[in-house]
């Protein structure tokens, strides 16, 4: 008898958290594409790709996690022209764009990676990037790789707060 009892125990807790994680997904062109439990969602800018293979942005919880940034228009999807500095202002505005449809800002980031594919262009970063985090600005990494997708020539990727 006790072990029947702890087995209608365990399946009520079971079948509680599966009904409390239930998938929704909003249509259209809405700022943030909900996909999964309420713990974790993802985040599209815009319409989501038919077969997505990462997502722009995770929210868990009071965090927004987001996959890299590179200089592309979002209008043409193609890397905007004039080079690293304008490539530099670009990924800076995705980002931006990704945090507001995550529920974030600039302001929340916590965290970031920049991935250069030159060092050279290190000081022309720190003066675009200065012009974004101005005040108290987020802890960072910065590395030189071998190549970028698209052949960018800088990509950052930033962990923020979900503002309140």
């Amino acid at each position: 008898m006790k072990k029947l009892f702890l087995a209608l125990v365990a399946l009520t807790c079971i079948s509680s958290d599966l009904s409390s994680q239930t998938l929704t997904r909003k249509g259209g062109s809405a700022k943030s594409q909900k996909t999964t439990s309420p713990v974790r969602r993802t985040v599209y800018v815009g319409k989501p790709p038919d077969n997505p293979v990462f997502s722009p942005a995770i929210v868990t919880r009071d965090l927004v996690f987001t996959s890299g940034q590179i200089g592309l228009d979002p209008k043409t999807s193609q890397l905007v022209e004039g080079g690293f500095e304008a490539q530099a202002e670009q990924v800076l505005r995705n980002l931006a764009a990704v945090l507001e449809a995550a529920g974030s800002d600039m302001s929340q980031v916590v965290k970031t990676t920049v991935f250069l594919a030159d060092m050279e262009n290190y000081n022309k970063m720190n003066e675009i990037y200065r012009q974004h985090f101005k005040a108290d600005p987020p802890a960072r990494s910065t590395v030189q790789v071998a190549r970028l997708p698209r052949n960018a020539m800088i990509e950052i990727e930033a962990i923020a707060l979900v503002k309140k």
